[in-house]
């Protein structure tokens, strides 16, 4: 496929043409307060249907929105119980529709799972719904086992691994305004548009844990997310190969990068503990093989402890999350931020719900969004 701006997409950036290196110095102090942001997997819990899962996901956008939280995005996961984020601008649609000005967008879209265009076309269309309020967050993970993801694939090969650098610049050829061209066996120019007439593109960035999105998000000039929520292993490592790196483009001529993390914020630190038990055991079962079904309530936790091994791994994670009082959570934050020099923190609320609460809502993550913001 050939770009507009540049050349035959996968010789050069799709984003503009690349100028001279340059490492970012991101500088913050521990008391800087970053800004924040939400990824939600919709969690579903026990005795709560897809549906009233989905309306407490609505809600809690709803609550984003009105706090100032800078983006809300959906992640994709397929065939899980406990888990409603499987179509990712369906849901974001829902959200731009309800909201007012906070971001929307995907954390991310698995693309191995679709076709190159087809990403393009729907978020070209969302972008089109809600001007400068749509981010196109792309990973290349299958987010479910394999024989869902041959299920994803059985219409044929979609978007190959192996081309993942590839169908990524074609997205961002097909996005753009002037679309991109396809070459023919022929000899012929075919054009294609992601829309009929586009006046902007969603943001696009790559979400990864490893260096591999973060190499090719500096190869491309793209901001690079790091999932440090799935896992914070070597993010020292990983984010200073993006910046040193990084290959200015015209979208994006310095680096821009943040994180994610795990949270719970509760008004004392033993609510937090509590609201943070059913997501570390489900973590925990996932990680040892061990069949998952809809989260737990916090009761429901309590009441089963886990063996040495599951323990262990609850203790291990814990470490790695946030699970604090609000004066407490806040600071860790602005630590965190300032510790990986970055100015943006996207949390996922992971609190638990009691038995008694409302099954079309979630008053702990509720709770995490107000109490860190406040």
């Amino acid at each position: 496929m050939v770009g507009r701006r540049g050349g035959m997409v996968g010789d050069t950036p799709a984003c503009g043409m690349p100028l001279r290196p340059r490492r970012l110095t991101q500088a913050m102090n521990s008391t800087t307060a970053p800004r924040l942001s939400v990824l939600d997997l919709v969690p579903v819990r026990t005795g709560q249907s897809s549906a009233q899962a989905l309306a407490a996901s609505m809600a809690l956008v709803d609550r984003a929105d009105a706090l100032g939280y800078e983006r809300y995005w959906f992640a994709e996961h397929h065939n899980m119980a406990a888990v409603a984020a499987s179509t990712p601008p369906v849901m974001i649609a829902a959200a731009l529709a309800r909201t007012s000005r906070i971001r929307v967008g995907s954390g991310g879209v698995m693309l191995p799972n679709h076709a190159p265009l087809v990403v393009a076309e729907q978020f070209a269309a969302l972008e089109a719904l809600a001007p400068g309020r749509v981010d196109l967050g792309i990973g290349r993970a299958p987010g479910s086992d394999p024989v869902v993801t041959a299920l994803l694939r059985s219409s044929g090969p979609t978007s190959d691994v192996d081309r993942f650098p590839e169908h990524v610049q074609n997205i961002l050829a097909l996005m753009h305004p002037d679309g991109a061209r396809l070459r023919l066996t022929d000899g012929q120019v075919y054009d294609v548009h992601a829309t009929p007439a586009a006046e902007a593109t969603p943001t696009v960035w790559l979400l990864g844990s490893s260096d591999y999105s973060a190499r090719l998000a500096a190869e491309l000039g793209l901001p690079y997310v790091f999932a440090n929520h799935f896992s914070g292993a070597g993010i020292d490592q990983v984010l200073a190969l993006y910046r040193d790196g990084y290959t200015p483009s015209e979208a994006h001529p310095e680096p821009r990068t943040f994180l994610t993390v795990n949270a719970v914020v509760a008004p004392t630190l033993a609510e937090a503990e509590e609201r943070a038990m059913p997501q570390l055991r489900a973590m925990a079962r996932l990680r040892t093989g061990r069949p998952m079904g809809r989260s737990e309530t916090v009761e429901e936790a309590l009441a089963d402890p886990l063996d040495g091994l599951g323990q262990q791994m609850v203790q291990d994670m814990r470490a790695r999350w946030l699970v604090a009082d609000p004066e407490t959570a806040r600071a860790e934050i602005a630590s965190l931020a300032a510790r990986h020099g970055v100015d943006e923190v996207m949390v996922v609320p992971v609190a638990g719900t009691y038995a008694g609460e409302p099954l079309d809502s979630t008053p702990g993550r509720v709770q995490t969004l107000e109490l860190l913001a406040s």
